[in-house]
């Protein structure tokens, strides 16, 4: 599912193109440069708060005069609950995961995330009941 909700822009691509991005499904948008690296990234949010602040052709700035700089990333090696921790602490709904080379490939929702920690503790939740009762056990 992260994969599926990549959605990124370049560096200097213009500020509605990402507006147009974030018109359809996704959340997020991923900035990246011209290395493909991460560089940010935009919200609804960080789009609203430049439109309030247009004026005549402020509103054909830049994404990187837009985006968010400060970015918390995971990678696929990271532990969820490590990574859950980071995202309720930062009250975020999305979070980008990229590979070790800075490259974005895919973004993890957090509702994903739950339904995969919720997945686990239901799982061990019936390993413990066997276990008590049992089950499978000689």
């Amino acid at each position: 599912m992260a994969r599926k909700r990549l959605v990124t822009v370049g560096y200097d691509a213009p500020m509605l193109e990402a507006a147009r991005l974030l018109g359809g499904s996704p959340d997020l948008v991923v900035v990246c440069g011209h290395d493909r690296l991460l560089k940010g990234v935009i919200t609804k949010t960080d789009i609203v708060r430049q439109i309030g602040q247009c004026q005549g052709s402020s509103c054909q700035i830049a994404t990187s005069s837009v985006m968010t700089q400060d970015v918390a990333i995971c990678r696929p090696a990271d532990w969820l609950h490590d990574v859950w921790s980071i995202m309720k602490e930062r009250r975020l709904k999305n979070i980008p995961v990229i590979d070790a080379e800075s490259r974005p490939i895919g973004v993890l929702n957090a509702r994903d995330a739950l339904e995969a920690l919720m997945l686990e503790v239901e799982q061990e939740e019936t390993l413990l009941r066997d276990y008590v009762m049992c089950v499978g056990y000689r």
